[in-house]
């Protein structure tokens, strides 16, 4: 008698008769589903009739005369079957790894210039090469891979990457600079076949499911340039591999340990990638809830056995993953170490702790805000700009038809600018010169921001502001002479006073601007004024004070020396900005802000003609055009297998209506599959779909710009379920079908189908290489659709 564990077959007699481990049965295959959901074979539904219950009372009979000799009595047999196996799996992963291998890697050189979004991650890797800090809104690892993989072909990181089609010149290595991301591209097809196995589909359509990877226009098309999403792609699915081997491990095994460790290191790694990678993080806690969830009813493991496997998991998991994404932001910080032109996303403390870095703070300025600073003032989370005012005055009456104060303007400026600075006056004193004795300004006091350039004070009153109606006006004071009295005083509160107990600090201090008379906060609100505010971003003031957008910091700092107005104003024209040394910042204080910066500060490209909605990619309504042969029509342009993707499509309806369709059979008392069958249909089938739903459906409520290649991973679970429902197709026309020439025409069918989606891949081909000169005729015969922006530039 044979038994499946854990993907490994024992055999307790002598292996005769055996079946080819190429087309296992479907007896076979079901009862092995304890390893997708075990407790489901120890518990019977409670739908179940007497008949169904018998069946599994059964089945752990069996299971527990063949698991009863002791281990050491079956250990040598068990060990040289497991070594056969082992080696069938790396037959065939091998094979699709080549097979992939050649696919990607085929002349990788071609195209010699920029393509597509090269023209950013290109400029990372230099900049990584360079140790010069840049802001992306990703985390670093795709990209410290690549820059690794080019550093160790000895590029200096000179290119600038000025364009989509820029000429490489002699300097970059492109086949370092595309090792990586076709590297993990060819990987993708063999790590898909296990999966596959591991859920225990028959070896022929494991095999098929690699094929369809290897023969994916789009995954190939990503895989051969210097992007990030094969990258993504690879660690997602290798996590996903290993928490199937890890839930079907023996609990606190050597090979539990391990798998788990695999399995926290690669969905990690995956998020370290893109942050879209969190999906297959949250897929990984659905499977392992489940699992947990589906052992709970068995009354064989006591509640310490079961409360202490899911602490270890849960701290297994969390500690490994925490290392891994604080490791990887350890090694970004100290590779970048120099400013550059991205720090200024950065508050100033981050910058100032760069190497040459905040060129606008002068040398030896002072630390301590005391009456008669000049100061200038920086939005410090989010968008970054300083609070800016010049002589212009608000329009008397708005567009909509509200009037205004009349008064002159205060806005949010994104650039240097000598309008930016302004002095701190305490209200009691007439001056603005720093005295003899220092008159330090502290968490708590009232002060007035006087302009440096028009010496008018900052002002709030009960005006509605032009752009946020239910926010109070923000101006610098006229006095018209007219019922409108002036309201300068503002209370300076220090968010993080118990650090520098209660002193304000340039750099380092957050400060909130409260207005005395309204308590409004000081508010930079993220509109941008129309041309007569010259599209700068308004400043308003908010009686919600507690919001992220009303936290300011002190940039540069020098003390008021002159008494005379225009020795103020030409002292602030005339100085010169000098390069500080590098201040310190902890390695948590600089991670805490650029996860901040990287949730806050999301880029939003507006109007790309190939940007797509994500209704359109299920049936790839839209694709992407990477690059163009300057000389002739041959491109490259991001198009999927047709075949493919809509099979893959057409798959998940097939399977969600299956699905109730069982369900409702069931609850009628007709219970068409086995209860192992029925386990394993619904649990291998509702990992890949709920797998599936949450790479997918999160797109509907994003706000920024989207493309076609954001549907890659889910289009990796899709690819999945398509091979899991071609399965299953299968098994339920050999057992309720009994004519064998059914199934052998499903067989035949489904290789017709096969061929098609060779002969899809060899024909587009032409557009994931970009090698083949093409006519005008060449490329409107490749265009199936529409709204498939193929370009024609020559004849």
């Amino acid at each position: 008698m044979e038994t499946i564990e854990g993907g490994t077959v024992r055999n307790r007699k002598a292996q005769q008769k055996k079946p080819p481990k190429s087309e296992e049965t479907t007896e076979e295959r079901c009862k092995s589903t304890e390893d997708l959901s075990s407790n489901e074979r120890h518990q019977p539904a409670s739908d179940e009739p007497s008949r169904s219950k018998k069946h599994a009372d059964d089945v752990k009979e069996r299971e527990r005369s063949t698991s009863k000799p002791e281990k050491d009595e079956r250990g040598a047999e068990d060990d040289r079957f497991s070594v056969t196996v082992n080696l069938q799996f790396n037959g065939a992963t091998v094979g699709l790894f080549l097979l992939s291998f050649l696919t990607r890697f085929y002349r990788i050189g071609h195209p010699g210039g920029v393509v597509f979004d090269e023209i950013h991650f290109g400029k990372f890797v230099s900049l990584y090469l360079k140790n010069t800090f840049y802001f992306d809104q990703h985390p670093p690892l795709g990209k410290l891979l690549i820059a690794g993989a080019a550093g160790t072909a000895g590029y200096s990181g000179n290119f600038e990457f000025p364009k989509i089609g820029s000429e490489y010149d002699a300097s970059v290595p492109v086949f370092a600079l595309r090792f990586v991301p076709a590297l993990c591209g060819s990987l993708l097809a063999p790590i898909v076949y296990s999966i596959l196995r591991q859920l225990k589909l028959g070896q022929g359509i494991s095999l098929l499911g690699g094929l369809l990877i290897i023969f994916d226009n789009a995954l190939l098309t990503h895989s051969r340039f210097i992007l990030v999403e094969s990258i993504l792609l690879f660690f997602a699915a290798l996590g996903i591999l290993a928490i199937l081997k890890f839930l079907q491990a023996t609990p606190f095994s050597g090979r539990w340990w391990t798998q788990g460790t695999i399995a926290s290191i690669s969905l990690t790694a995956a998020v370290c990638v893109k942050f879209v990678g969190f999906y297959s993080y949250l897929l990984a806690i659905y499977m392992i809830g489940r699992h947990v969830w589906q052992e709970l009813p068995d009354r064989r493991r006591s509640s310490i056995y079961l409360t202490l496997k899911v602490l270890a998991m849960a701290t297994l998991v969390l500690s490994v993953s925490a290392a891994i994404y604080l490791g990887c932001f350890y090694v970004h910080f100290a590779t970048l170490y120099k400013a550059g032109p991205h720090d200024t996303v950065m508050t100033s403390a981050f910058q100032a702790s760069l190497e040459g870095g905040l060129a606008s703070i002068t040398r030896g300025q002072p630390l301590r805000i005391q009456h008669g600073s000049q100061i200038t003032l920086k939005h410090t989370h989010g968008r970054v700009c300083w609070l800016h005012s010049h002589p212009h005055v608000y329009p008397i009456k708005y567009a909509d038809g509200r009037g205004s104060s009349h008064q002159q303007q205060v806005t949010c400026y994104g650039f240097k600018d000598v309008n930016n600075w302004w002095i701190v006056k305490r209200p009691e004193k007439e001056g603005l010169m720093v005295g003899e004795e220092p008159d330090y300004i502290e968490n708590g006091d009232i002060v007035q921001l006087v302009h440096g350039v028009t010496s008018r004070a900052l002002n709030t009153h009960d005006v509605a502001s032009p752009m946020s109606a239910l926010c109070q006006e923000v101006s610098c004071y006229i006095d018209y002479n007219i019922s409108m009295p002036a309201n300068l005083l503002w209370k300076v509160e220090i968010l993080n006073s118990k650090e520098s107990s209660g002193k304000w600090y340039a750099i380092t201090s957050q400060v909130r601007f409260i207005h005395v008379n309204t308590t409004a906060a000081l508010k930079f609100t993220g509109e941008q004024l129309p041309d007569w505010g010259y599209n700068q971003f308004e400043v308003a003031a908010d009686r919600r004070q507690y919001t992220i957008d009303t936290i300011w910091n002190v940039e540069e700092h020098r003390y008021t020396q002159h008494a005379d107005k225009k020795e103020v104003l030409n002292k602030l024209l005339t100085t010169e900005m000098i390069p500080t040394e590098r201040t310190r910042l902890s390695f948590w204080n600089k991670f805490y802000e650029l996860q901040m910066k990287m949730l806050l500060h999301a880029d939003k490209v507006e109007g790309h003609m190939y940007s797509s909605e994500p209704h359109e990619w299920p049936l790839m309504d839209k694709g992407i055009a990477y690059w163009i042969d300057a000389e002739s029509n041959a491109q490259i342009h991001l198009l999927g297998n047709v075949v493919v993707w809509y099979s893959a499509t057409a798959a998940i309806a097939l399977y969600v209506g299956l699905f109730v369709f069982y369900l409702i059979r069931r609850r009628r008392q007709f219970y068409d599959l086995e209860p192992a069958e029925w386990d394993r249909f619904r649990a291998g089938g509702e990992i890949l779909l709920v797998g599936y739903l949450l790479h997918y459906l999160p797109y509907f409520f994003v706000e920024r710009t989207l493309f076609l290649y954001n549907y890659l991973p889910a289009l990796l679970f899709k690819i999945l379920l398509l091979c899991f429902t071609i399965d299953h197709t299968r098994m339920v026309l050999r057992k309720f079908v009994s004519r064998p020439s059914v199934p052998a025409l499903f067989g035949a069918l489904v290789g017709v189908w096969f061929t098609g989606v060779l002969y899809f891949f060899r024909r587009y081909s032409v557009l994931s290489y970009g090698m083949t000169a093409l006519s005008a005729d060449d490329v409107l015969e490749l265009r199936l659709k529409d709204t498939w922006d193929l370009i024609v530039h020559k004849p």
